[in-house]
C-alpha cells in the first residue's frame, strides 16, 4: 500500500479530507522520527518496534568497477513486526 492508497483508506474510513488524513499520516511518521532522535526506540502496539542500530564499517565493491571502497560506520533504522502483525501478515494468501 502506498502513501496516498494510506490517505484514501483514513479519509474515507473516518471521514476526513484528504489533506487532513495526510496531515495526520505525516504527523505520525514524523513523531516516530522524532522518537528515534530523542529515545533510540518507538513502540506502537499491536503494529511493531522502531530502534536506531549502529552498522559498522566495513569494506564494499563499487559494482561497475569492482574496486573496493571504505564504507562509513553509520545508523540506522531498523523495525522489528509486533506478533500480531507477523499473524496477519502470515495469513496473507497472495
Amino acid at each position: 500500500m502506498k502513501k496516498s492508497e494510506m490517505i484514501e483508506a483514513l479519509s474515507a474510513e473516518h471521514g476526513l479530507t484528504k489533506a487532513v488524513s495526510g496531515a495526520v499520516l505525516d504527523s505520525i511518521v514524523g513523531f516516530v522520527q522524532h522518537g528515534l532522535k530523542a529515545n533510540g526506540r518507538v513502540v506502537l502496539t499491536g503494529l511493531g518496534t522502531f530502534t536506531v542500530a549502529k552498522r559498522a564499517a566495513r569494506t564494499g565493491r563499487n559494482p561497475s568497477t569492482g574496486a573496493a571502497l571504505k564504507i562509513k560506520a553509520s545508523k540506522v533504522a531498523r523495525f522489528k513486526a509486533a506478533p500480531a502483525l507477523k499473524e496477519s501478515a502470515a495469513k496473507f494468501k497472495g
